[in-house]
This record gives C-alpha cells, sequence and structure tokens, in this order.
C-alpha cells in the first residue's frame, strides 16, 4: 500500500492560479499597472469559470458547502475589476481542495479483487468422464469432481470421498474441518489432500462466495456519505457572511465596500485548515506504518464509540499452535510428542504441521515413520522404532480400536475444542490440544479505547460460541457473538449503526471483507498482505501489531482537535475583518492580502497534525 500522489488534475487549478498572479506582477513591473490588470482580468475568468460552474451545479443538486462565498467573491471580482483578488481567492479555493484529494487516496477495489479470486473452474463428472467446465456453468444436480487443492465451485454435499477442508477464506478460522460423505461444502473452501465428489446444491452465483462478494458491494454502495467538518462549520457562516453583505449594500449602496466583505470573510481556514491537518495526520500514521485511505476515515476516527473486533488474526494470532499434552499412563509427554511428529511428516493438513512444527523445536531433526498410510480428514498410520502409531481423530482411534469413548472422555476435560489422539502399539498414549494464542496486547488496547471515549467493546468469531466467548473472557471483552458468516458479521454492524453508534471493524480476512465495507471504519491488519481485506478497508496496518489500533484512534483525535482549533481561531479572525471591511476600513485588494496572513496562521497550526 502507498500514500497516494497529488493527482495532475487536482493540481491543475491552484497552479494556474499562482501562474497568473505571478506572470500580473510581472507585466505591472515591467508594463505598468493597466497591463497588469488586463492579465490579471483574462486569467480570473479563465481560472474562476471551473470554480464558479461546480458550485453552481453542486448548488443544483441541494450541497451548499465552503466554494459558495468564495464563488460569490469571484463573480464579485470580475464585476466589479478586482481581478488580484479574485485569484487569490481561486488560489485559497482550489488549492485547499487540491490538499484534500490529496489526503483522500484512491477508491477501494475490493469488489474487483473478491471478483477476481473467485473459484473459476468446476469438474464435472459425467459417468466416469470428468469435463472442465467455468464455475458459473454449473447447475443444480451436477457431480463435481474435487481435487487435492481445488477451491468448491459452488455450494453442494459431499457424496464420496474423505478430505479436510480449509475454510479461513470464509469464516476466518484457521483450522481445517473434516469432509466426509454427507458433509456440506460452501463455495470458495479450499480441499486439503483427499478426493472428493459432490452435488452441486447451488448455482455459483447464488453461493456462498458469491453472497460475500455481494455483500461487499452493496455495503459500499449504501455507506452514508459524511457531512465534512468544515462543511458543518459553513452551514451557519456562509449565512451570516450573506447576511454582512446584504446588510453592507443596504446601508451603503457601496458595492466595493461588499467585494471587501466577501473577500476577507472567503472560509480559507474552512478550504485549507481540514486538508492541511489531515494530510499531516495521514502523514503521522503512515510513520507509524498505518495507511489512512482518506480524509473521511481520518474524521470518523475521531467519533467511534464501538469497536469490534474479529477473533481469529485479530484478537488471536490466527494460526493453531499446540497448548498442551494429556498422557495416560506409562506414557510421557515426550513420548507422545515425538511419536506424533514423526509420523506425521507424512501428512500433508495444517494440524499435521503444526505438530511437527512443535516435535522440531523442542526434539531439532526427527527420523521419517516407515510405512505411512494417510486417511484424508481422518488420520494417520505409521511405524516409528517398531512401533505402530496412529494420529488421527477422535473417530478415527475409536475405530481402529485404540480407545473406547469412555476412556477418550476422561482426558476431554479442558475446553479446548480441536485435539490429534496418539495410540501406540494399539494403546491410547496421550491427547495433543490446540489452540490459537491470544495476542498479549489486547487489553491495554482496550483500556487506551476506553479512554479515548469508545463505550461499547464486541467480538465476532466464526468459530463456535463456547470457544469464542472463552477467549472473549480471557481478554475482557464481554459481548461475543459465535458461529457467524460473513453475512451474519456485517448484519450486526448495520444493526449497531442504526442504533447511531460510530463504529469501527477490525479484521483480517475475506470473511470480514463485507463487515470492514459496512462499519463506519474499517480496520485491516496486513502484515502478511492483508489482500482482500485491506481492499475493502479505510484504515490499513502494515505490521503485526494489534496495538497500531490505538494509535490510530488516538492520531484521529488529535488530528481533529487541531484542526478544529484552527478552524475557530481562522473563522474568528475572519469574522472580525469582515466586520472591519463593512466599515469600509479594509479595501478588496489590502483584505486579500490580510486573508492571506490569517491563512498562512490557519496553516501554521493545522501543520502541528504532522508532529511525531
Amino acid at each position: 500500500m502507498r500514500i497516494p500522489s497529488l493527482t495532475i488534475k487536482s493540481a491543475l487549478l491552484p497552479a494556474s492560479a499562482a501562474t497568473l498572479i505571478l506572470a500580473g506582477v510581472v507585466t505591472r513591473v515591467f508594463a505598468g499597472p493597466d497591463a497588469a490588470h488586463m492579465v490579471w482580468g483574462i486569467g480570473l475568468i479563465v481560472v474562476g469559470a471551473p470554480l464558479i460552474w461546480r458550485t453552481l451545479r453542486d448548488a443544483g443538486h441541494g450541497h451548499f458547502a465552503t466554494d459558495i462565498i468564495a464563488s460569490l467573491a469571484v463573480v464579485a471580482a470580475v464585476a466589479l475589476g478586482q481581478p488580484f483578488a479574485g485569484l487569490i481567492i481561486v488560489l485559497m479555493q482550489s488549492g485547499g481542495e487540491a490538499l484534500e484529494r490529496y489526503a483522500e487516496g484512491r477508491a477501494s477495489a475490493a469488489v474487483r479483487a473478491l471478483e477476481e479470486a473467485a473459484p473459476r473452474l468446476a469438474h464435472r463428472l459425467s459417468g466416469e468422464i470428468v469435463e472442465d467446465i467455468p464455475a458459473i456453468d454449473v447447475v443444480i444436480g451436477d457431480i463435481l469432481l474435487v481435487r487435492p487443492g481445488d477451491l468448491v465451485p459452488c455450494d453442494g454435499v459431499v457424496t464420496d470421498g474423505q478430505s479436510e477442508l480449509d475454510l479461513s477464506r470464509l469464516t476466518g478460522e484457521p483450522m481445517p474441518v473434516a469432509a466426509t460423505t454427507g458433509t456440506a461444502l460452501m463455495s470458495g473452501a479450499a480441499n486439503g489432500s483427499g478426493v472428493l465428489r459432490m452435488r452441486a446444491t447451488a448455482r455459483a452465483a447464488e453461493s456462498q462466495y458469491a453472497r460475500i462478494v455481494e455483500l461487499v458491494r452493496s455495503a459500499q454502495g449504501s455507506k452514508a456519505p459524511l457531512q465534512r467538518t468544515a462543511d458543518r462549520y459553513a452551514v451557519w457562516f456562509t449565512p451570516i457572511t450573506l447576511l454582512v453583505c446584504a446588510t453592507v449594500l443596504f446601508v451603503t449602496g457601496d458595492w466595493v465596500r461588499v467585494l471587501a466583505v466577501l473577500v476577507v470573510a472567503t472560509p480559507c481556514p474552512l478550504i485549507l485548515a481540514m486538508p492541511v491537518a489531515i494530510v499531516g495526520g495521514v502523514n503521522r500514521a503512515a510513520r507509524r506504518h498505518i495507511i489512512i485511505r482518506n480524509g473521511g476515515a481520518l474524521e470518523r476516527l475521531a467519533a467511534i464509540t464501538t469497536v469490534v473486533f474479529d477473533k481469529t488474526g485479530t484478537i488471536t494470532i490466527g494460526e493453531p499452535r499446540v497448548q498442551g499434552i494429556k498422557v495416560s499412563d506409562g506414557f510421557t509427554e515426550e513420548d507422545v510428542l515425538r511419536n506424533a511428529a514423526i509420523v506425521e511428516q507424512g501428512a500433508g493438513h495444517l494440524l499435521a504441521r503444526v505438530i511437527v512444527a512443535e516435535g522440531e523445536r523442542r526434539f531439532g531433526h526427527m527420523p521419517h515413520a516407515i510405512g505411512t498410510v494417510e486417511v484424508p480428514g481422518q488420520g494417520v498410520t505409521g511405524e516409528v522404532a517398531g512401533r505402530l502409531v496412529r494420529v488421527g481423530s477422535r473417530a478415527f482411534v475409536v475405530a481402529h480400536g485404540g480407545a473406547t469413548s469412555a476412556a477418550l472422555a476422561k482426558f476431554e476435560t479442558s475446553a479446548a475444542t480441536l485435539r490429534a489422539y496418539v495410540v501406540i502399539d494399539n494403546r491410547l498414549a496421550g491427547i495433543i490440544e490446540y489452540a490459537d494464542e491470544v495476542r498479549p496486547a489486547v487489553p491495554a488496547l482496550l483500556a487506551r479505547l476506553r479512554s479515548a471515549g469508545v463505550r461499547h467493546v464486541m467480538m465476532l468469531s466464526g468459530d463456535n460460541a463456547p470457544s469464542a466467548r472463552a477467549i472473549g473472557e480471557r481478554v475482557g471483552i464481554a459481548e461475543v457473538h459465535g458461529d457467524l458468516l460473513a453475512a451474519d458479521k456485517s448484519a450486526i454492524i448495520a444493526r449497531m449503526m442504526r442504533s447511531h453508534e460510530v463504529v469501527l471493524m477490525v479484521g483480517d480476512g475475506i470473511n470480514d471483507a463485507p463487515a470492514l465495507s459496512s462499519a463506519d471504519v474499517g480496520v485491516a491488519l496486513a502484515a502478511h498482505g492483508g489482500g482482500i481485506s485491506a481492499e475493502a478497508a479505510d484504515v490499513i496496518i502494515l505490521i503485526d501489531s494489534l496495538d497500531r489500533v490505538g494509535d490510530a484512534v488516538e492520531i484521529g483525535h488529535y488530528t481533529m482537535r487541531i484542526a478544529k482549533q484552527s478552524l475557530i481561531v481562522g473563522l474568528g479572525l475572519s469574522a472580525v475583518a469582515m466586520i472591519v471591511a463593512a466599515f469600509g476600513f479594509i479595501p478588496p485588494t489590502v483584505g486579500a492580502v490580510l486573508q492571506e496572513a490569517i491563512d498562512v496562521a490557519v496553516i501554521v497550526n493545522a501543520l502541528r497534525t504532522s508532529r511525531a
């Protein structure tokens, strides 16, 4: 990710205005004031016309913002022959807008990225003939072959075969799920090492993955536009200015004095303070490895009342690890782990790699088992130093006579929801329990968020509800929802926003993309690439550090505090100058220079946001 550069298009108008002002100054020195007046007059018409046209167009759509007074000042400057003052107004207005374009960044490409990652190919069976077809051509009732490593092309049900499925793209959970005859399949799930036959129960366009794409698209299209802080100030400042102008005209009949009021009242603090402060805040965040896509996101960060966390990969590390080992009489932890790790070297699923990694960490290089046989989605068998070792699911070891259900129940007393059962020479040797490690920074982050004004914290998870609640209790999050799909997370976010909460959502996976798009501010943890979740988010954290969420919120608060200081001071000075001009003490040209001095003060103060 990168901070977007200032576009040529947005810089063209202020650059042209500045060039014309300089050209008039040079002309005045070498050809006299009349020639300079002509250069400025023609230039004002050329660069002022786009500004006025856009103001009229926006007004036609019911949008009245900071550019109304600026446009009126430009029109008055042309009518009254005061082109220098008019060019100064064009420079300030268009320059502020160019800075704002710089702060806004590029639009999200989340929907396009999701569509590009969708399952594309299906293997349709006609008898024993396999035909490769586009996934969109699958119809309900088709029998499909799902090979190792394939993405499931559409929703369906397994008719034959055994394997394990990686559902992390859909639920965010890294733990593989066994698939056997009768297992329901969701499009976008990744098949493991086994071969499956499935019957399609929905077309690809109506399946789970397609629903995620549509959720992101609808969330981005329906998010209410933010009323920017500058426009909220303009709502009252603009009519006050127009009232003063009308009063001056009614009392004095002096149009030049009216122009002077418009020039000093042109809300350059509104035009400049916000974009300058936001650019500073965006740059400050970038130094903390936080990319804020646009100024609107930075403004909303300062107003957050609710923070919602995904569980896996956000509150937790996102990778299963060995949590503990329980052993039977006559065995040690070393016996159980070492034998299991040696046998699992011949298996290809995720949990096998976890056991092997833990074994290598504890024991270093290990020999390979003899005669390894894997039953996809169930377990693996092999010979280690003359002993028969089986490692697998509960059903796998019971089916092979390694233990009875009653014997296993004595070991299943912890809250762990995923276990590998180890049988050596047909005796239960032990159970290896897995867990996803909680990030140690979570409690401190929650305290920071509450001190920043966050009233409500929630955790959402695709994991089963008991496991999710156990993680919530460990970190101090009281409200936890489990067993959620992408649509469920997005619906919960939408419900809170309808209750007038300003919601920040933190996530890291494809399944979080709809919720990230729906929330007032979506924050993606993208240390490992981020992908689609980063495209759907407003804020992207580039390092694997959850405490950067607190940094982003605090930067938002600091930036808006400085910006509002600049707005209030700048508008206050403009109001004083407006009153003085109304009494005829400030001519338009002097007013333009005075407004420049106010602008410099506003900019200097707003630049404080960039300090680390």
